[in-house]
C-alpha cells in the first residue's frame, strides 16, 4: 500500500512566529501554520515574511503543513539583495 498523498500548495509567509513556526497565506486566501521541514534546517534555508514558499498539507488536517522549498524571489539572483562590494586587494608586504 502506498504511502498516504499529500497535498501541495504555494503561498506567501505573512509571519514568522516562535519556535519555527510560520503562518503562510495561500494562493486560494486560506491561512495556514506550517513549520519548516528537516531539509531546510539541515542546510540551514531562511523563510522571513514575504518570501514565497510550496507548502505540504495532509489530507486530514488542512490547517497545519509543511513548508518544504523557497522560491527565489522574481527578477533574478540579485532582486532585493545589497550591491555587490568591490573586491577589496590586499598587498602583501
Amino acid at each position: 500500500m502506498a504511502k498516504e498523498e499529500l497535498m501541495e500548495f504555494e503561498g506567501i509567509v505573512t509571519e514568522v512566529l516562535p519556535d519555527g513556526r510560520y503562518r503562510v497565506k495561500l494562493d486560494n486566501d486560506h491561512i495556514v501554520l506550517a513549520y519548516a521541514a528537516g531539509r531546510m534546517k539541515k542546510h540551514r534555508i531562511r523563510t522571513l515574511a514575504g518570501d514565497r514558499v510550496t507548502v505540504e498539507m495532509s489530507v486530514y488536517d488542512l490547517d497545519k503543513g509543511r513548508i518544504n522549498f523557497r522560491h527565489k524571489p522574481e527578477g533574478g539572483p540579485s532582486a532585493g539583495a545589497a550591491p555587490a562590494r568591490p573586491r577589496q586587494q590586499f598587498r602583501r608586504r
